[in-house]
């Protein structure tokens, strides 16, 4: 069934929701500290509360999936917070490699999520993807791939380090069963619609949910969520509608609780609720 997946951005250690468009890799290679602000950067919304507020939120409105991304450095600590919070109960990325899965899972993460690590050059690397994995001690479960896309060309490419450089995959349905073995869960940023509430990639959804039926058997129940343009609580129905209920929709800046004014939090909520009513709590639990 397709529920909506909450988000914590962080950047610069406080929770806010950025114009993705603006990010460049000054997040990742900061200016020195007297000079420390990206005046690039365009932030849609700066919280004034804590990443643990956030967290208390999604904890007491049973949002299980969610996902903490630490949008460049400065942000580990406010990670923990959030996972202090809920333990097991959201998922970790950004700077994600071996060398640290395994602790942010022992600081409280559900999942860490893996990106940029994976394509060295831009090119996809097998063999980081099954490091990652081993360091989690072979737990798929664990584990969750982002490949965030632009598209080009009529096909959906991974875009990496902020989504400002493509890499050589696609997303389609070969991409996904090479990744199935290795993870639970894809995480899949739409990024020319990113931030934008101007809608979802209706062609992509659908497309997601195609492959995420093909996912052979034993890698089920597989998980995708999109994220990219959600505006308003139809585009929860939209993303059921068109993925079969096998696609989750993360919405942003279009929240109230981060500033936006086309979807209710209250709202998603009782969306969610609505559907473990019909269909049971399976994807809940």
């Amino acid at each position: 069934m397709t529920i909506f997946r909450p988000c914590i951005d962080l950047h610069a250690g406080q929770v806010k929701q950025i114009d993705p468009s603006s990010l460049t890799h000054a997040l990742t290679n900061p200016p020195p500290a007297a000079s420390s602000a990206d005046s690039s950067l365009k932030e849609n919304y700066v919280s004034h509360l804590p990443a643990s507020y956030y967290a208390q939120l999604y904890h007491d409105a049973e949002l299980r999936g969610g996902h903490v991304i630490k949008l460049g450095p400065g942000n580990d600590d406010a990670a923990r917070e959030a996972l202090g919070t809920w333990p097991g109960g959201l998922q970790v990325g950004g700077g994600i490699d071996e060398g640290i899965a395994r602790g942010w899972v022992e600081a409280g993460a559900e999942k860490v999520i893996i990106t940029s690590y994976l394509f060295p050059s831009a090119r996809f690397s097998l063999e980081r993807l099954k490091a990652v994995l081993a360091a989690l001690g072979g737990d798929r479960e664990k584990l969750v791939v982002d490949v965030s896309c632009k598209q080009v060309q009529g096909k959906w490419v991974v875009a990496m380090d902020k989504w400002t450089r493509l890499t050589d995959m696609e997303v389609n349905q070969d991409s996904i069963h090479v990744l199935a073995p290795f993870c639970s869960e894809l995480l899949i940023h739409a990024a020319d619609k990113e931030g934008l509430q101007r809608g979802i990639d209706n062609e992509l959804v659908a497309c997601l949910g195609t492959w995420c039926r093909s996912v052979p058997a034993e890698y089920q129940p597989f998980a995708i969520t999109y994220a990219g343009g959600g505006r308003s609580i139809e585009d929860l129905e939209n993303v059921k509608r068109l993925s079969g209920g096998l696609v989750d929709l993360t919405i942003g800046s279009a929240l109230d609780i981060f500033g936006g004014k086309g979807v209710r939090f209250e709202d998603c909520v009782k969306w969610n609720r609505r559907q473990e009513t019909k269909t049971g709590p399976e994807r809940l639990d």
